[in-house]
This record gives structure tokens, sequence and C-alpha cells, in this order.
């Protein structure tokens, strides 16, 4: 093998094994990425045989990190960030204590010191980005409720950890002097430091990347060639997130997050969001491969019990104790199923802090190991887990009576108050989902004075359309109990503006059963989609994003403008 080339060296045997890997997993049945996971470990110096380079692999893999959470910001909006405050704030913070306290209390339970106990905690108290988007995206439910709370959850998690990487060294160095953490510690200046860095940084972003990156995509746009579009997309994503780290000390994930939603600003977005895509999921493979080759298999082998309780407490301790904040906190229980199997795994943050931690002698070798256990075993399982959400909510929800009593419980947003005015309750619209399509769609019937009442599963949504004074409804579409405080019975027209195919279908019979001759507009993702749907007679389908928006909104006003029905 001719080792002055290691660059395509690596590219060449960590793509061609991930594609053969990949696909037998896929003929098996199983995640892909369990086969990129394979191929990473085969390659890796732990197995005999061709060894690629793990250091351009892993810059290749935080290249993937960065499009991907570039991709993210695309369709993430900083108002979006702010509507899961309420849940992802605190439940981030306090899942983070709990999954730290589960890891350092075992680790202290194996004799490790104090300082190694609480770096090795942390690093499994974190998810991971990559996995987390991958698994959302395959579910069809990234632009969801339930997603934009996962992906918020996960941003607060990302700035929690970019404080902990700044810190940590101060604080080993405090408590290798055994000294104490008066008020002129290090790390005092330290945490100061830090929270100046990336306020600045944001600041920046949203005071002037908010008007210098649309214009100049503007420009490029101008002058008709894609691939100086596609090259200003690329070189925006990476060149921010670059300067984020070197600069203001900000993580490559998050800066290259604040660089999409600035430019989500700009009318091209959509476009920039398709032409990044193959690149995203081409180097999103490398990230998959680059943790596959830092796996030592023969931890498997010399720690078993410990690599089980490891995974032990990814899985299920960070699992449970999500679930159970977003049910303290009176969310659904998808909700609260789908962001605890978006937590169940750790990644690269995990990644770096272990290595900090080895580089600063406070983790021993055998954390790092197991860290790398836990990951690469709680990545293959992932998407299992994330398959099972589905089928297990339907399960409980059958099953159980506490279950129903949560989802049932009494709640002023899941009913609409006694002075709501009886000309809305007649020959109303019915909005599911005020996310981009539904707003768009809410403001045209509002500025036409047609009734409507909007049905949404996020709290903080219905607080702030009640407190605008218009009639909304907490609670999921597909619930009987939901759509009768909307009073569907009466509505002239069912309009489903959310993107989760699954339980539009499942809205749509619930409706129906409640208002058999009510009519129904829907939106989807593809056109193959789209199509399945008219053949079930679901009602009038709308395919795209912006299009989709104003193709809606005119149907939507054109059927209000006839005669009503009566009911």
């Amino acid at each position: 093998m001719d080792h002055a080339v290691p660059l395509i060296t690596t590219i060449a045997a960590a793509f061609g094994l991930a594609l053969i890997f990949g696909f037998i997993a896929a003929k098996l049945r199983l995640p892909a990425l369990v086969g990129y996971l394979f191929a990473g470990i085969l390659i890796g110096p732990y197995t005999p045989g061709f060894v690629a380079d793990t250091a351009i692999a892993a810059q290749l893999a935080e290249i993937g990190v960065m499009l991907l959470m570039f991709g993210v910001g695309l369709h993430f909006s900083l108002d979006d960030l702010l509507a899961v405050r309420k849940v992802a704030l605190p439940g981030a913070v306090v899942q983070m204590a709990v999954a730290t306290a589960l890891g350092a209390g075992v680790a202290l339970w194996w004799g490790w010191a104090p300082m190694a106990a609480l770096v090795f905690g942390l690093a499994l108290s974190v998810a991971s980005t990559v996995v987390l988007l991958k698994a959302l995206e395959s579910q069809g439910v990234l632009d969801s409720a339930n997603g934009r709370i996962a992906v918020g959850w996960l941003v607060v998690e990302d700035l929690a950890m970019v404080l902990v990487l700044v810190l940590l060294p101060p604080l080993a160095g405090v408590m290798d002097a055994g000294g104490s953490l008066g008020a002129d510690s290090p790390l005092w200046g330290a945490l100061a430091r830090t929270l100046l860095a990336v306020a600045a940084f944001v600041v920046l972003m949203l005071v002037v990347g908010r008007r210098v990156l649309p214009w100049l995509l503007w420009q490029v746009t101008r002058t008709g060639s894609r691939e100086l579009f596609t090259l200003c997309v690329v070189a925006a994503a990476v060149s921010i997130a670059y300067g984020s780290a070197a600069l203001f000390g900000v993580s490559f994930a998050l800066g290259a997050f604040f660089a999409g939603m600035v430019l989500r600003e700009s009318e091209f977005s959509h476009r920039a969001a398709e032409d990044t895509l193959p690149l995203r999921d081409a180097f999103a493979v490398l990230f998959f491969v680059s943790v596959g080759m830092l796996f030592d298999p023969g931890v498997l082998l010399a720690e078993p019990l410990k690599v089980l309780a490891v995974v032990a407490i990814i899985v299920v301790g960070k699992s449970l104790a999500a679930a159970a904040l977003v049910l303290l906190l009176r969310y659904p229980l998808n909700t609260a199923i789908t962001v605890s199997a978006s937590l169940a795994q750790i990644g690269e943050f995990s990644f770096i802090l272990a290595g900090l931690g080895m580089s600063l002698g406070v983790l021993p070798a055998a954390g790092q190991s197991l860290i790398l256990a836990g990951a690469l075993i709680s990545i293959a399982l992932n998407p299992l887990l994330f398959a099972a959400t589905g089928p297990a909510t339907r399960w409980i929800h059958a099953r159980s009576a506490l279950a129903r009593r949560l989802d049932s419980r009494d709640d002023p947003l899941a009913e609409l108050p006694m002075s709501t005015a009886a000309e809305v309750l007649a020959n109303q619209v019915v909005i599911v989902g005020y996310g981009r399509v539904g707003r768009g769609i809410a403001d045209a019937l509002r500025a036409a004075r047609q009734p409507f009442v909007v049905v949404d599963d996020k709290r903080e949504t219905v607080e702030q359309l009640r407190s605008a004074g218009t009639a909304a409804v907490l609670g999921n579409a597909i619930e009987a109990a939901t759509l009768i405080q909307a009073h569907i019975a009466t509505a002239r027209l069912l309009v489903i503006a959310t993107p989760d195919t699954l339980e539009v279908r499942q809205m749509i019979g619930t409706a129906r059963t409640l208002n058999p001759g009510i009519e129904v507009a829907l939106r989807s993702h593809n056109a193959e989609e789209a199509e399945r749907l008219v053949q079930e007679q679901a009602g009038t389908v709308f395919v795209g994003e912006q299009e989709l928006a104003r193709a809606m909104t005119a149907f939507v006003m054109d059927r209000v403008a006839r005669p009503s029905h009566t009911n």
C-alpha cells in the first residue's frame, strides 16, 4: 500500500468496506450504519490487516458533523429553538445530571478517582448529534414537534459540553493541586471567558451574519453557476464552523448549526439544503467508520460486566430519566418515547471529552475503551429503538390505563375555554400543526375573517396562540378527544400541516369517524407518498415547501369562500 497518499487510501478503504458491509447489513434487515461501524473496526488499529489513518478519518468525520448540523440549521429557526426551551433546557440539564451521577457512581464503585469518575459520567451523558439526526430523518419526524424538541434538547447538551470542555483543564489543575474552588479559582475565570465568547459569537451571527450571508448567497446565485452556489454553501458551513472554534471556542457542530440558521433567512435555503445532502450523507458514513476504528473489540472479552453497565446507563438510565422529565413537564407519551429514544446513545462529544481526559491524565485508558464500547453498541441499537417507538406507544396505550390517563389528564390547554365565541365553532377550519405551513394558512384565514381552530402538541405554541386571542387546543390529533375539543363535528375543513405521514392517516380516520363528510387538505414529503395518499382518498394532497404553503393556502381560501355546508 502506498503510504504517501493516506487521505486517498483512508477514503477508498472506508467507502469501499462501508458499501460492502452496509449492503450486507441491509440484506439482514439491520441498520446500514451497523455495517459502517463494522467496516471501521476492520480498518482500525485493533484488528489485523490494513490500518487506515485514524487522524484523517476523524477530521473527515468532523466535516460530516459540520455539514449535517448546517443542514439542520437550515430547517431550524431561532424561534423553533426558543419554542421548545421550556422542555429542552430543564430536560437536558436534569437528564445530563442524572446520567453523570449514574456513570460517576459506577466508576467510584470500581475504585476510580473522583475526577476520573466525573469525566466518565459526563461522557455518558451527552448524545450524538449525527446519530440523532439520521434517526429522526429516517423516521420522517425531523420537522415534527417531537423532532424539534429532540434537536433543541441536543443543542442545549452541546452548549453544556462546550462549557465542560473549556472548564475541564482548569478544574483538573485545581483538583490535582488540591485547591479549593474559591473566588480566585481559575475555574471561575474560565467560565466567564467561555460565556462571553459564546455570547459574542451568537450576537455576531444573529446581527451581522443574518445580513451578510443571505446577501452573499444571492450574489452568487445571480451568476447562474450551480457549482458556485454549492461551493458557497459548503464554504459558509465549513468556514464559519472552523472560525467559531478558532476565534470563540465554540464547537464545530454548533458553529455550523448557527450558520445554517442564519442562511435560513435566504429564499434559497431549500436549495442549499438539497445541494449539500449528498455531501452530508457521504461524510456521515465516514463518521460511523471513524467510530468503528476507535473501538478495541478486546474490551468486550476483558470487561464484559463493565461494558454491560455502561450500555445500561446509556440506553436504559438516560432514556428513563428523559421520558420521566418529559412526562413531568406534561408532554404526551409519544413525545416522551421519541425523546428518550433520541438520547439512548453517545457519540462525538463523548469521544472528544474522553480524549481530553486522557491528555490531562484524569481518565484512565480503560475509561476511554469503555466509552467507545458503549458508543458503538448504543449507536448500533439506536435505529432499532427508534423503529420501535411507534409500536411501543400504541402497545402501551392499548394495555396501560395509566398511560391513557397521562395523555388525557386534566390540562386547561387540552380543551377550549368556555369563553370561546360560538361563531368560531361553527363551519370553522381545523388546522393541525402550527409550523410554517400551518402559520401561513392561519394568517390567510385570519385576514379573511374565517373562523379556525389550531390543534398543536407544543404547549408553548398553544399558549402563545391563546394569548393572541386565537382558538387553540393542545394535544395529538390522532386522539378523538383532541379533535372533539376542536369541534371537528361542526368543522367544514380539516387542514393537516404536520409532516408525519403515519399520524396523518390516523388523524384522517379519527376525523372522518366524527365528521364523515369533512373535506381534508394535507401535505406530503414526496410525490410517491402523495400518490399513495390520493389513491387512499385521504384528501387533497400538496407536495413541496414554499410551493406547498402557497398552494395549500390558496386551496383553503377557495374552499372557505364557497357557501358553507350543513353538518
